[in-house]
């Protein structure tokens, strides 16, 4: 087995050298400041991308983190103290955070098998048990899309907004239609790792214009239009820099290219461990996933840890993770409620028997067979 005396990483940033042409305009007009044009043509560029199968225009805004774009998703929906949302729960902390930020109370709900995301039955089950619950929170795993069509139809039943965290799923379809365009509102990232990056960075998409200009308005700290610094309400420093959204113009048109690439690893993956008693990630036939993290679980029984996988790959200089530790299981989130189908958790499951495999789209074939043949040397 032939060894590599540089690391194998997760997933990394691929710059393809037309960013600097943006960056350097930015510097050539002396505009590096928060806003400008680039962050305007990031706006309509992503909304292009986003309505070019026949989706509905969205009122994009850049801003400094997909973070910032849920909190302000969270204020736009009218989230106050003591609110209960009903969040996915097998995500990144930073999914459900912001409803903290505005004194709600999440509720979590669990995952369903087919896509690891939010499951339909489960989110039924807790508007029947939180029926003044009006806002739902639910991230697409992995970039896997989770099934939006019962989603959306169970939230349209029970009167509630839909927050959807796209964070992960730029570039992925449900039904012909673009993550990041199923909810009232939706949140991007470019975070450094992401399918395209600007450094770091995300992107609010809301369906009306007084939305996104409410959401401005507090991402530039709730300023006043009065002719000194008038503040009636509070507000935030969630700007993107016209320097970064060059970043993210030029990544945007390499977007497919970076999808394929992705695919590509995923159904490399799929082959190779095809005889062993492990699966990959799943994803349902009417969807269309960006493949941004591939993901394996181990069969149940098999006496093989994926913390145990993760210590051998690392031992050979490769990165892996351990799925996302669902919310529930989360200290800071000790006493919460978690709205199962089953007797167990679905999303604990795939916890306790899953990985994040290397995924980054510049590893070569070469590289990505040595991973698997460590992967196999564990059983």
């Amino acid at each position: 087995m032939k060894s590599y005396h540089q690391n194998i990483p997760l997933a990394t940033p691929t710059m393809h050298g037309d960013e600097m042409t943006y960056i350097q305009e930015a510097f050539d007009r002396n505009w590096v400041a928060p806003l400008g044009f680039n962050c305007d043509g990031f706006e309509t560029e992503m909304n292009a991308y986003l309505n070019g199968t026949g989706n509905t225009d969205f009122f994009a805004l850049c801003l400094n983190a997909g973070t910032a774009a849920l909190h302000l998703a969270v204020k736009l929906a009218g989230i106050k103290p003591g609110d209960t949302v009903l969040c996915s729960d097998m995500t990144f902390i930073a999914t459900v955070n912001p409803v903290a930020y505005e004194g709600g109370k999440q509720v979590f709900v669990d995952s369903e098998r087919e896509t690891w995301n939010m499951d339909p039955r489960a989110l039924e089950k807790a508007f029947q048990k939180y029926p003044d619950a009006k806002v739902v929170v639910m991230a697409h795993l992995y970039g896997t899309p989770g099934k939006m069509n019962e989603i959306v139809e169970i939230c349209k039943r029970h009167n509630a907004l839909l927050i959807e965290d796209a964070a992960e799923a730029l570039g992925s379809e449900y039904r012909g239609k673009k993550c990041g365009t199923f909810g009232q509102y939706n949140a991007l990232s470019f975070n450094g790792n992401k399918i395209i990056t600007t450094s770091g960075g995300g992107m609010l998409l809301c369906e009306n214009a007084d939305d996104r200009k409410r959401a401005l308005f507090w991402a530039t700290q709730a300023r006043e239009p009065a002719p000194w610094y008038q503040h009636e309400e509070m507000g935030y420093n969630y700007r993107m820099s016209n320097v970064v959204a060059g970043i993210g113009r030029a990544q945007l048109t390499h977007l497919d290219e970076h999808r394929e690439r992705k695919e590509k690893i995923y159904r490399r993956y799929q082959e190779a461990f095809s005889d062993l008693p492990v699966s990959m990630n799943p994803y349902v036939a009417d969807s269309k996933p960006n493949f941004w993290l591939s993901c394996m679980t181990v069969n149940p029984g098999m006496g093989v840890k994926p913390i145990e996988i993760l210590n051998r790959l690392k031992e050979h200089r490769i990165e892996s993770r351990p799925i996302w530790k669902p919310m529930h299981m989360q200290p800071i989130f000790d006493g919460y409620d978690l709205i199962t189908v089953g007797e167990r958790s679905v999303g604990e499951d795939i916890f306790a028997r899953g990985l994040c495999l290397p995924s980054d789209i510049k590893m070569t074939e070469e590289e990505q067979a040595y991973v698997v043949d460590i992967i196999k040397s564990c059983f």
